[in-house]
């Protein structure tokens, strides 16, 4: 059998030699999935993605523009373009009619993502899902509950709770998407019992105060001895760090940042900057971060484009990409001897904001929207000295009983 087609490789797909086309095995006995030559569906195709390429086609998807919003008159960006790209290499699905078939339903789901994140997360989800369902002789248009049930009853033991969630959210979207323009009967998922997410739980790795100064102590150190060549990123690592730790953004806000999203606003420095959800925030700087910036600034220039750029050989001002600050994360914790630093990643510092600043006695509320929760349980489970028993309210109170008036 040949090696599954894969659309990135540069010589295209393997020579066939006897027969091109794979065989799938037969479904298991009692399967309920209606042979393609009776229900009009496409067979499984010649393969799923590999992990390389299924990476490569989330990148085509994550960096995807988002589709205009404000401009209901303005051409249509290169989305639509990228995401039909990564979605005809996805298996199982049917082309059908330009318009209203299947693939293109689903790219127009993805295109229609409120950010790029969430287009990457749905992208992942419906991969996995679409592969497993080749591998089991399944239609996914044609899919049952027990189907779905089945599918969430063979995740690898180890996947969270909520990622289970997540991803059974993904399909039930897909599906109702699919539904709602008439390419699918129903949406299965409906009917699949979910697991149960514990909102107090986390298990991302949290820092202390004094582990926050370790790292940006480590990061101001590794720029004093920094030679010309990489005085641009040791600049740009420390503001990056500060900023995460200062405003708790997430990664992809960091990284998504151009250089106009700085400014001024009521007598303050302010940075404006897209939120999950795709709501547009501005958040005041402190002279901290400021510092930062403001040197960095003076290294990088004032040429527009991303504010935190790279400098390959070109001399073109590329943008840093999340998986690049996860490693600077990563390498400075190690530098400064934190313990947990192989755990680490950025989010930590968001979190390190939630419970330090809570720490400090700030309000839940403000706490809350400074990072941007809907919900006041999300912020609760930043909080990682939400237990701690020195915030005892009965300590307090009883102190208030005891007192002579």
């Amino acid at each position: 059998m040949n090696a599954p087609f894969d659309p990135l490789r540069p010589d295209g797909p393997p020579a066939a030699t006897k027969d091109p086309t794979p065989r799938a095995a037969p479904p298991p006995a009692g399967h309920h999935a209606t042979p393609p030559a009776t229900s009009g569906h496409a067979t499984p195709a010649a393969g799923a993605p590999t992990a390389r390429t299924r990476a490569a086609l989330e990148g085509t998807v994550l960096h995807a523009p988002a589709r205009p919003t404000a401009d209901h008159d303005a051409p249509p960006t290169s989305t639509e373009g990228a995401v039909e790209q990564a979605v005809h290499a996805l298996p199982t699905l049917p082309d059908g009619d330009p318009r209203y078939g299947p693939r293109a339903l689903t790219a127009a789901w993805l295109a229609e993502a409120r950010s790029a994140h969430t287009r990457r997360a749905y992208f992942r989800d419906l991969a996995d899902f679409l592969a497993w369902c080749q591998r089991d002789g399944l239609d996914p248009l044609a899919a049952r509950p027990t189907d779905l049930g089945r599918y969430r009853a063979q995740l690898p033991a180890a996947t969270a709770p909520s990622t289970a969630h997540r991803r059974l959210s993904a399909l039930s979207s897909w599906y109702r998407y699919l539904h709602a323009n008439g390419a699918a009967e129903g949406n299965p998922v409906t009917a699949v019992k979910r697991p149960r997410v514990d909102r107090d739980a986390s298990t991302t790795a949290g820092l202390s105060v004094e582990e926050v100064q370790k790292l940006l102590r480590q990061a101001d150190m590794e720029l004093a001895p920094a030679p010309p060549a990489r005085r641009h990123t040791a600049l740009r690592d420390r503001a990056v760090l500060r900023l995460l730790a200062d405003l708790g953004l997430r990664v992809g806000e960091v990284t998504g940042l151009d250089v106009d999203a700085l400014g001024h606003n009521r007598g303050y420095r302010t940075l404006r900057y897209t939120a999950k959800g795709g709501k547009l925030r501005e958040r005041a700087l402190a002279p901290h971060t400021l510092e930062a910036l403001d040197e960095y600034l003076r290294e990088r220039g004032d040429a527009p484009g991303p504010l935190f750029a790279t400098r390959p050989a070109s001399g073109v001002l590329g943008r840093l990409d999340p998986a690049a600050v996860f490693r600077l994360v990563r390498r400075t914790a190690r530098a400064a001897g934190i313990p947990s630093a192989d755990r680490l990643s950025p989010h930590s510092l968001r979190h390190a904001f939630a419970t330090n600043a809570r720490d400090l006695g700030i309000a839940l509320e403000d706490v809350q929207d400074a990072l941007g929760h809907a919900d006041p349980r999300t912020t609760r489970r930043y909080d990682r000295a939400r237990h701690a028993l020195h915030r005892e309210p009965g300590l307090r109170l009883g102190a208030l009983y005891t007192d002579e008036p």
